[in-house]
């Protein structure tokens, strides 16, 4: 049973309701449903019959997917309503994770194995006649992330439930989520991820639980009866948020968190008037422009309209779930005094930093709150995760944007940045520079609001997500900050969790470990240490060697169906997938491409080691340079592919529409994991991790997470090359020239060459120009000239050391591993203990 309750919303006119998801009978009793093979076997009939509306006769795989799905679900609902319970009479601490992005993935078989009746399940749809991995690969990717953001939210997600931790996933629920990405004449061509085509069976609508999120307008100031000013936001646009829940199951363990995301509902679905007159199109208008705030991930912020969108999106959602967090907080507190006690919200990066400034309108202008009593209960209940080291990025918006979109939070931010300012100005007397280089507001770039300036002062923790992340943050972007704060800027470095990218996408490698050591690295991945005595034992390394030749025949079978082309899995698989982006440097990789095939047409009698270079991910549908390298990228692989000279030892291959379900397929069947940014420019990096959990050695240079891998690794398991973040610094300060590089290096100057005069477009010959000017002429802004012969040279060692694949297998075996500190349940862990102070609640 669930408990309603009209909340009284900010003034007597709006009103939202919301539930009481918490508040359950104590004497609720229920029987469990069996997870056994005739439980589950009576159940997929009875929900193909009375869920799905079909027959065995008539049904499709789809529509077994679904009852499949009910089967699953109705298992998560009992364990989830028991978990809400167990949080409530505890009076647990909860933690609540903002992010714009939670890139989840397919939902089926993560729920069967985190719930763990995966053989149950395998075995009924055996009898029944269908085919249980046809059926899974018909689900859509909840593809509501970009990329590694979006990616480790999930993770944590999944390590919150999996350790017991109440932790609640908040954010949007896109309707269309991360573009689907077609390659259209080597061109990367965007087209809509309509992933709720058919449904989501693992989300509940809560039409109950709904908020007025408010736009525009103007505020007004009053004086009460006592003289205290106090401030209404008045004539707004106003915009309905509404639930949708959905069951995160941790692993192993009855609990099952929630993540709340929110759709755009209209205030009011027509304009009588307007429809009256039959004026149908702008009677509908009002709520077509309200819904499309939840429509797209990530809108094309290259104009003002998407600029003014991302804004909006960014407060709709963290509006919403403060609204909700604060009444279900006062169900149970006269006050708000306790708030961070039992409250602690983590902004994933810097847009939904927002909430700060929101909270702190709640309590003021809602629950008139003293300013300085507000501001305590804000800045304890916050912390913020940064993500990047590159000033560029750093979100920012115009101060005439704000005054036109949210007024009243300007206002909030003026009087946050005139105390903080203070503050500082009495630290650091006489320093005028300091202030305006730490001012929340940039009066130096046309006005504009430094989102993560107010994240920083706003929050009582702040970190970076790699050792050398928070290293760098502490000594460049955020020195000012770490000198005023000497104890807010910390550490966590990321982590991933072992369910999926071990457990689910490798059965086999998954089934191996555990043969020698156990399951019990499925929750706690410091036990794959053990793996290391094994790392030489030949009975092991030659098991290990089946599992990665099977994950490349797989993965060789995906290119064959996606791209009509066939590659060898005796080849190494040389892997780079990630977010198309210059800092990344595909770039980089693709010289290299080109530097191999000019010496295999220069020798005909060269010995190499045949080898298949994979690239996948997406770029930003308005960063030109990352299209240009995807085209680059498709148009090497033409000639490189079809060239009788190269004889098949060298193949390259684009795989579009890079997303979790086609990484799971990748990852494990990678050789070699490329991790080469530019030392410096990487906060962290999860693919690396994931690569090597799966016994990928790994190529980089000292930048991230690389540097911790290779701590946990050894040295002597990995492929470092190339500038650390030091020299990179130095190099830069000293005058960096690529021309140098250019003309000291024949083979670099031959390969820019051929790029540049079209060698790779005949069609178009300066097509790709560009690309070398950004390198020449450009200053090569991520020293890719400069890395370029300590890469080849790293590129070459590889080579050798794969020709000995018995010695090559002690190295994955190695990396494997190593990879225990890299587990999010670490992270989380983390989290819980040195920011959140939250405890699992597991009875």
């Amino acid at each position: 049973m669930i408990y309603l309750r009209l909340q009284q919303g900010e003034n007597e006119n709006s009103a939202a309701i919301a539930v009481r998801e918490d508040k359950m009978p104590n004497d609720h009793q229920h029987k469990p449903l069996n997870l056994n093979l005739s439980s589950v076997k009576q159940s997929m009939n009875n929900h193909l019959i009375f869920s799905v509306g079909k027959d065995t006769i008539t049904a499709t795989h789809r529509d077994w997917f679904f009852a499949l799905a009910e089967v699953v679900r109705e298992r998560l609902i009992e364990r989830w309503m028991e978990t809400m319970r167990r949080y409530y009479h505890n009076d647990a601490k909860r933690v609540y994770y903002f992010s714009m992005e939670f890139l989840i993935g397919r939902s089926l078989m993560n729920s069967v194995l985190n719930v763990g009746f995966l053989d149950e399940v395998r075995q009924a749809c055996i009898e029944a006649g269908i085919d249980l991995d046809k059926v899974t690969e018909l689900e859509f990717d909840a593809a509501l992330g970009n990329g590694g953001l979006g990616r480790l939210a999930a993770c944590f997600l999944d390590s919150m439930a999996t350790i017991g931790l109440p932790g609640y996933g908040m954010g949007i629920r896109y309707e269309y989520g991360m573009f689907n990405q077609k390659i259209e004449d080597g061109w990367q061509v965007e087209h809509p991820d309509n992933w709720l085509r058919y449904g989501n069976p693992w989300e509940f609508s809560r039409p109950e639980v709904l908020y007025p999120v408010k736009f525009h307008g103007h505020v007004v100031q009053y004086c009460d009866e006592g003289g205290t000013p106090h401030h209404h936001w008045i004539d707004t646009e106003d915009v309905m948020a509404m639930a949708y829940d959905t069951p995160v199951p941790g692993y192993g363990l009855d609990t099952v968190n929630n993540m709340r995301l929110w759709s755009a509902k209209a205030s009011r679905d027509f304009d009588l008037k307007y429809f009256n007159e039959g004026n149908y199109i702008k009677a509908v208008e009002d709520k077509n422009e309200s819904e499309n705030l939840s429509k797209v991930l990530y809108p094309d912020d290259t104009t003002d309209m998407g600029k003014e969108l991302r804004l909006k999106q960014q407060y709709f959602f963290v509006s919403a779930s403060l609204q909700d967090i604060l009444y279900r907080f006062r169900k149970h507190h006269e006050t708000f005094d306790e708030l961070p006690d039992k409250v602690a919200i983590q902004l994933n990066d810097t847009h939904p930093s927002i909430a700060i400034p929101e909270l702190m309108r709640l309590l003021l202008d809602i629950h008139h709150l003293e300013w300085e009593h507000a501001w305590d209960i804000t800045t304890r209940t916050f912390s913020y995760t940064n993500h990047t080291l590159m000033p560029e990025a750093l979100e920012t918006w115009t101060v005439s944007l704000f005054e036109s979109v949210l007024p009243r939070h300007l206002q909030i931010i003026y009087e946050i940045n005139q105390r903080f300012l203070k503050g500082v100005m009495h630290c650091f007397p006489g320093d005028n520079e300091l202030i305006k280089r730490m001012s929340i507001i940039d009066e130096t770039h046309g006005r504009r609001v430094r989102m993560a300036y107010l994240a920083i002062v706003g929050s009582h923790h702040v970190n970076g997500v790699a050792r050398l992340h928070s290293e760098l943050m502490k000594t460049t972007i955020f020195a000012d900050f770490d000198r005023y704060f000497p104890c807010k800027l910390t550490n966590i470095t990321n982590g991933i969790t072992p369910r999926l990218w071990l457990n689910q996408a490798n059965p086999g490698l998954a089934s191996l470990i555990t043969s020698r050591i156990g399951k019990e690295w499925v929750t706690d991945l410091s036990q794959l240490r053990q793996l290391s005595k094994l790392a030489d034992d030949h009975s092991f390394q030659a098991e290990f060697r089946a599992v990665k030749r099977a994950n490349k025949e797989r993965l060789a079978e995906l290119v064959m169906d996606k791209l009509a082309l066939e590659i060898n899995p005796d080849s190494l698989f040389d892997v780079q997938v990630k977010r198309i982006h210059e800092y990344k440097r595909q770039l980089l990789n693709l010289l290299h491409v080109v530097t191999l095939y000019n010496r295999i047409r220069a020798n005909p009698s060269i010995d190499v080691v045949p080898r298949t270079v994979i690239i996948a991910g997406k770029a930003a549908p308005g960063y030109a340079t990352a299209k240009l390298i995807i085209k680059l990228a498709n148009s090497v692989a033409d000639i490189v592919n079809n060239d009788p000279s190269v004889r098949g030892l060298l193949k390259l291959v684009f795989i579009p529409n890079y997303d979790v379900s086609t990484a799971s397929i990748i990852i494990p069947a990678a050789d070699l994991s490329q991790q080469i940014s530019t030392a410096g420019t990487e906060a962290s990096g999860t693919g690396n991790m994931k690569l090597a959990l799966n016994g990928a050695l790994t190529i980089g240079t000292l930048d991230g997470a690389n540097i911790e891998i290779m701590e946990e690794v050894g040295k002597d398991n990995i492929f470092i090359f190339g500038l650390d973040a030091r020299e990179v610094a130095a190099l830069k300060g000293s005058g960096y020239n690529p021309w140098d590089y250019y003309h000291a290096n024949a083979e670099l100057k031959r390969t820019l060459d051929m790029i540049a005069t079209g060698y790779f477009s005949p069609e178009q010959t300066d097509r790709f120009q560009p690309i070398v000017n950004n390198l020449t002429h450009g200053g090569d802004h991520y020293l890719l000239l400069a890395d370029y012969a300590a890469y080849v040279a790293a590129q070459e060692r590889v080579e050798a050391l794969y020709r000995d694949q018995q010695q090559w297998t002690h190295h994955a075996i190695f990396n494997v591993a190593g990879m225990g500190k890299f587990s999010s349940d670490r992270a989380i862990g983390e989290y819980a203990e040195k920011i959140w102070g939250a405890k699992p609640v597991l009875e």
